[in-house]
């Protein structure tokens, strides 16, 4: 399964960004890969909160447009939404603690514990040894 990360969804839904057409066919190409794809939770949080937040840059998605945007890709694009499972929690602590996660790096932590694959984002860390988990394989989509 690839999980993609918020920056890549940011990008795909906003037409003004730098990266909105690259960003489109990274999604394009989740979509139609056999491994299947999928957003967790805490993306699609992070992406709210982001694009309709009133000071966000250029002007802020309406709940509507962010929610069609999301449902799109889940009815149209086959996107799985991903939800937390039992032991998430537990999870998620022992891997921040052990690679010594700070900040808003624990929302990059998120994809890992619950099923994602392969992670595809936008913003990758120079540091990408703080993501690197057994069996989950991190690219850039517009490398």
């Amino acid at each position: 399964m690839i999980a993609v990360d918020t920056n890549l969804l940011i990008y795909a839904h906003r037409a003004g960004a730098s990266r909105h057409r690259a960003a489109r066919q990274a999604l394009e190409r989740a979509a139609n890969d056999d491994a299947g794809w999928g957003i967790v939770l805490a993306s699609l949080a992070e992406f709210w909160s982001v694009t309709t937040h009133p000071a966000s840059t250029g002007r802020p998605s309406t709940p509507a447009d962010a929610s069609a945007f999301l449902l799109s890709l889940v009815q149209s694009g086959g996107a799985q939404l991903w939800q937390p499972g039992p032991g998430f929690t537990d999870r998620l602590l022992a891997l921040a603690v052990d690679r010594h996660i700070q900040g808003p790096r624990i929302f990059d932590l998120q994809i890992a514990p619950d099923g994602g694959r392969e992670r595809r984002a936008g913003d990758l860390d120079p540091r990408p040894e703080l993501l690197s988990l057994p069996g989950l394989r991190v690219r850039d989509p517009f490398a």
